[in-house]
């Protein structure tokens, strides 16, 4: 039984928007006469952000050992062949291939003759002799995205987006941290590292962790950080430091920019340090995993298949054309002056063991917000949450809450009172509220009130069914879920959940208002009852 950088820049990394998403038509002839399999058209890059479109290509499934020379390529006004040779898999096809592989990972062919994709839209077909073997028909090509074929519709993502998997890893021991009560947790991995740090983040300017990077770098490991390039509300002077010392001391830093980039803010916070990784809700500051202001979730693990799969998601989104040295991006940068936070709170949360039969390590935009939608419809008795804000009323994470709460689910829902996002939350709770009163459900919201325990809140997270945690970088979003790189983990196993729900619980209980208006209107109406019995007993005697 449960217990009844600069502030606008988090503001705004946290509204929702809603992706775009264009869409094609695809018709396959999927074998030859004599049987065999042919080639198809897997994807169409018409529209590069270069100069005269220089570089865009197809891209398509060659089985195993097909000679392509056989094929063209058309779209009506131009055909191009294809180079007498035997191929495999993904191949792509461009008539300045130079340009292409400065584009792509996948074999490039050069194609002879002229094809000029268009734009705003037209059909391109794989022929062999006059024979139409596949065609895809798309519209308005998105600049700098790739049109991929799924089934009879074409689905534009950016360049060079991964399309990683979810990653269920085996039962073990995790360390489960708070913040800013353990604000040596998230750090003790980098210090113990001898072979290899790879640090994701949005911002980094703790000097902490600068420390250990370097201390880390002169032992010999291999040490590379990986950051957001243009944070809203621009860089301070103070992380620029930090990140000019790391680059001084060897260690390679890059950021996420450009007209290229993959996604609309590299938003993830974790590590990997040899065999251990961390992942947290927090920004790799002091405010953050220093422990001088925000409330934080985290978790160290040594499960072998979360490792590798963080040290996958690291390698795709550090090693492609979106992602430039610090020194080449800083040059002719002005820095912003930011205020050091510099709280000193308790420490009531240690780090702890907890075991979990299972973790899932998701990433956004692939597949986080479907898994947590599904984690959210399986519960059964309760969901607490806690982040800094919500999104938009209709956004999917938000209405299977409700959807939750709406069958007898027992919802608590947790904001954060910094005051760039107070009388939003304020709104949003009361907006929650009066929900659940019109709908008779156990749902309820409110902003906290730190209590001296930290000044803000910055963890998301939730506890469902006290046996699920989730916990990671995910506001909860659409544009977060949808077009940020955001990492989380969800944890089974009733352990892990206790702690957390530990968490949960005494900063739920440290005030703000939280009953439901239909009980205060009941409590009324019992007052005023008892005051006219009171009357009458009264007269009567």
């Amino acid at each position: 039984m449960r217990s009844l950088a600069p502030l606008v820049c988090c503001l705004l990394v946290l509204v929702a928007t809603t992706p775009y998403v264009a869409t094609g038509q695809a018709t396959s002839a999927a074998t030859t006469a004599s049987g065999h399999a042919e080639p198809s058209i897997h994807a169409v890059y018409p529209d590069p952000v270069t100069g005269g479109d220089e570089g865009e290509f197809v891209v398509l499934d060659i089985p195993d050992g097909t000679e392509i020379g056989q094929y063209a390529i058309t779209d009506g006004d131009g055909t191009a062949g294809i180079p007498n040779t035997t191929a495999r898999g993904r191949v792509a096809l461009s008539t300045a291939p130079n340009q292409t592989r400065g584009l792509t990972d996948w074999p490039v062919v050069g194609l002879d003759g002229h094809l000029a994709l268009a734009n705003g839209g037209e059909r391109v077909r794989l022929q062999r002799g006059n024979q139409t073997v596949d065609a895809v028909r798309y519209t308005d090509a998105v600049e700098g995205e790739l049109g991929e074929v799924n089934g009879s519709v074409i689905h534009w993502r950016p360049l060079g987006a991964t399309d990683r998997p979810v990653v269920r890893a085996a039962g073990d021991e995790v360390r489960a941290f708070a913040l800013p009560d353990a604000p040596a947790a998230p750090v003790r991995p980098i210090r113990n590292a001898t072979e290899r740090v790879y640090l994701a983040g949005y911002t980094l300017s703790s000097a902490r962790v600068a420390d250990a990077l370097i201390a880390a770098q002169r032992r010999g490991a291999t040490v590379r950080v990986l950051l957001e390039g243009d944070p809203v509300g621009s860089r301070t002077a103070a992380e620029a430091r930090t990140l000019d010392r790391l680059s001084d001391a060897g260690v390679s830093v890059r950021v996420m920019t450009g007209p290229r980039a993959r996604y609309r803010y590299h938003h993830a916070k974790y590590a990997v340090a040899d065999g251990r990784a961390v992942v947290l809700t927090e920004n790799w500051k002091p405010a953050g995993t220093g422990g001088n202001s925000s409330r934080g979730w985290g978790v160290v693990t040594a499960q072998s298949r979360v490792v590798d799969g963080l040290n996958r998601t690291f390698q795709s989104d550090a090693g492609w054309a979106d992602s430039e040295p610090w020194q080449e991006y800083r040059q002719g940068r002005q820095f912003e002056r930011g205020e050091p936070a510099t709280g000193s709170y308790p420490s009531e949360f240690q780090t702890e063991p907890v075991a979990v039969q299972r973790t899932d390590l998701l990433v956004t935009p692939e597949n986080a917000q479907g898994e947590l939608v599904e984690t959210i419809d399986d519960a059964n008795d309760s969901i607490d949450v806690i982040q800094p804000t919500v999104g938009n009323w209709e956004s999917p994470l938000l209405r299977a809450l409700r959807r939750a709460a709406a069958r007898g689910v027992e919802v608590r829902l947790l904001l954060s009172d910094a005051w760039y996002v107070r009388e939003e939350n304020e709104q949003t709770a009361q907006r929650f509220r009066e929900w659940a009163d019109r709908n008779d459900a156990p749902l309820t919201a409110k902003v906290a009130d730190p209590d001296g325990r930290y000044e803000k809140i910055h963890a998301k997270g939730a506890v469902v069914d006290d046996e699920r945690v989730v916990v990671g970088s995910l506001n909860w979003n659409e544009q977060a879920a949808s077009e940020n790189r955001e990492v989380v983990l969800v944890l089974h196993g009733s352990d892990a959940a206790d702690y957390f729900a530990a968490v949960f619980a005494t900063d739920w209980d440290a005030g703000g208002f939280d009953t439901p208006v239909g009980v205060l209107v009941a409590l009324l109406g019992l007052i005023v009852v008892a005051g006219l019995a009171a009357r009458r007993v009264s007269f009567e005697a």
